[in-house]
This record gives C-alpha cells, structure tokens and sequence, in this order.
C-alpha cells in the first residue's frame, strides 16, 4: 500500500529539481513499463492500479489520465559518449521542446545512430513528456549533454560534420552524402546558432515541394526533419 508520503514523493517527482535531487523518474503504462524491465536500468519499484486502486493511481499519475501500471526507475549513469570514426550522430543545439527530444530519440533508435550530443540548454531527457514521446527508446539510445562547440570541433579531426539549414544550403536530396557524420539539429525557433553554424563542414537543407507561393509552411517540424535526414543518410548504406 502506498502512504501519503509515499504518494506526496512520487508526485514530487514531476519537477525536474527533485529527479535531480533523487536521482529517480517515472515511467507510465504497460509498454515503457515492460521496456524499462527489460533494459540495463535499475527498476526501483512497480505499481499496480489494480493493487491500489484508481484513486491513488490519479493522484500520483503524470499522464492526463492514470495508466494501469506506473515504475520508479533510477536514472543511469553512461559511460561517456565516444565518437567513432564509422559512427553517425545527430547532435541537437538548443531543442526545447519536450516532445520533439523524445520523437528523436525513437528516430535515432530505428535508424540504428550510435548516440546523440546535445547542448547543455536542451530540455531534460528525463523530462515525463520526452519519456512519454520516446516510447521506450530512451531506454536504447544513449544521450549525452555536453558543451557542442568543443565536441564538434574535436570530432571535425574524424568525421564529416553536417548542419541542416533552410538557405544557402545543399539539396539534400542531390547531395553526395556520407555513410558517417555528425548531423547538426537546430533550435526549433532560431536553428543552428552561430557559434555552432562555425563547426559545419557540409550545409544540407530538405527542398519545399509546396504548390502555393503565398502560404507555404516556412519550415518543418524539428522531428520530421531529423526523420527525413536520418533516412537520407542511411538509404546510401543499403
């Protein structure tokens, strides 16, 4: 059974402060429940809302609604991301938004990527909706919040280092590309900054097909994006 200060700390759980804190976040319904079993990451506890009951399920649930099953899985501590000269990476400047994080990680896991680097101003990996979007990638594919400037610039002495662009860029679709790199996702407001614009070796941009001048999208969502580039890059390895 669960007590008051049971269910007060599990709901505590939803601020980013006290994850950090406990070193602990949680996992919702039957498939991240089951993938979060399955990984190499510590399961501190798993709740039932058939041993509890709905009423404490929704007092403690971060979803809309309370799921049939909720864990409390310890965070993992990864060995430090090292870049390989045959490996591909994406590398994320400045993404806030939580759902987006999550899509890409699923991204990078169906493509097989060998990790990802991102800014350290990026939204928390643990964040219940990038966990929620991942379904159960996050489990997978490795993270790493590092300084971006200095890994690319470490990382230009092996490997190729593309940024995606929506001007003065290379049709993705015409470009010669390679089976390895490092692929570069902007912020989803302002793109690649400047700082991080300097580190790009190949400038690559996704053609708009739109048949309408006048009210075309003026750009597509960060996840889409990374979904189509991921693809491109990989097509060329089949």
């Amino acid at each position: 059974m669960l007590s008051n200060n049971d269910i007060k700390f599990i709901r505590s759980l939803s601020q980013k402060k006290n994850r950090d804190a406990s070193g602990l976040f949680i996992v919702e319904g039957e498939k991240m429940v089951s993938e979060a079993l399955s990984s190499d990451f510590t399961v501190e506890k798993v709740i039932y809302m058939d041993e509890i009951g709905e009423e404490k399920m929704s007092r403690i649930t971060q979803l809309s609604s309370p799921s049939p099953v909720l864990a409390i899985v310890r965070k993992k501590e990864h060995k430090p991301l090292t870049i390989e000269c045959n490996g591909l990476y994406l590398a994320l400047d400045s993404i806030k938004d939580p759902g987006n994080l999550g899509t890409i990680l699923r991204i990078a896991d169906w493509f097989g990527l060998n990790g990802i680097f991102a800014s350290t101003d990026s939204v928390e990996l643990y964040n219940p909706k990038v966990i929620q979007a991942s379904m159960g990638s996050l489990f997978r594919v490795q993270l790493q919040y590092v300084d971006l400037a200095q890994i690319l610039e470490d990382a230009r002495k092996s490997l190729m280092i593309f940024g995606t662009f929506l001007h003065n860029a290379s049709n993705i679709y015409k470009e010669k590309l390679d089976k390895h790199g490092i692929i570069i996702l902007g912020n989803e407001s302002c793109g690649i900054s400047q700082e991080i614009e300097k580190k790009v070796d190949k400038r690559l941009c996704i053609p708009n097909f739109s048949n309408s001048d006048s009210c075309r999208p003026d750009s597509l969502n960060i996840a889409v994006a990374a979904a189509i580039v991921c693809y491109e890059f990989r097509r060329i390895s089949v």
